[in-house]
């Protein structure tokens, strides 16, 4: 077993959640805020117009999808989507990722999160996700065992994410080819139809792992 695992990126500069303020309309989900459920939650970031948000939460009823997606046009059409099916445990969320899940989240609350085809940054490499002092906080808001699931078709920016997870915060990790017959997004299917290689890295967050900001909270949380 490894206790208090030490991350070099505590070393260097430090996200600061403080100077973030909470989305426009902004209000906590139910399933936040009742402490009793015991859903497993789970979180996509970037979830683009819902297909895999909804699939999932059809293929795994005991477990709680929060799923958030930024730009309007996207967030509309899983919107449309969503009313159509109206699954209880998927929650559509249209905001900033970054400033919702500082004001939304408590620490050790996530079982899995996802972060499928991220926009690549190739041209602001600090803006990859595992590049960014917020992964540190991410990764405080999953629980021990807990993992991070990130696919791209990219093959630099997963070569890059694989180093990351190695060398700077100190996750086991796996990289895995995703099957040609794999539709979980609309880009996954577009990329896949390309014949282009996708790869997906699966990220655990390890026994005594620790982080700046397992007793960080917001005010509202």
């Amino acid at each position: 077993m490894t206790e208090n695992i030490e991350l070099t990126h505590q070393q260097k500069r430090a996200f600061q959640p403080q100077k973030l303020s909470a989305p426009r309309d902004f209000t906590i989900p139910s399933v936040i805020k009742n402490s009793n459920s015991n859903m497993p939650l789970v979180l996509e970031i970037g979830a683009g117009k819902g297909k895999h948000a909804l699939s999932f939460a059809a293929e795994h009823p005991d477990k709680h999808l929060i799923a958030i997606e930024r730009t309007r046009n996207k967030f509309e059409a899983f919107t449309k989507q969503f009313e159509q099916r109206l699954p209880d445990n998927l929650t559509p969320i249209h905001a900033d990722a970054i400033a919702w899940t500082v004001h939304a989240l408590p620490p050790n609350c996530l079982t899995s999160i996802y972060l499928l085809y991220p926009n690549p940054e190739q041209h602001n490499l600090n803006q990859q996700w595992l590049n960014m002092p917020f992964f540190e906080f991410l990764l405080s808001r999953l629980q021990i065992g807990g993992t991070v699931i990130l696919a791209t078709n990219i093959d630099t920016y997963m070569d890059n994410a694989v180093e990351q997870a190695s060398t700077v915060w100190a996750l086991p990790n796996k990289r895995y080819k995703i099957a040609i017959e794999s539709q979980r997004t609309h880009f996954e299917v577009k990329y896949l139809a390309r014949r282009e290689t996708c790869w997906e890295l699966v990220m655990t967050k390890p026994q005594g792992y620790k982080t700046r900001f397992d007793d960080w909270c917001a005010n509202n949380v």
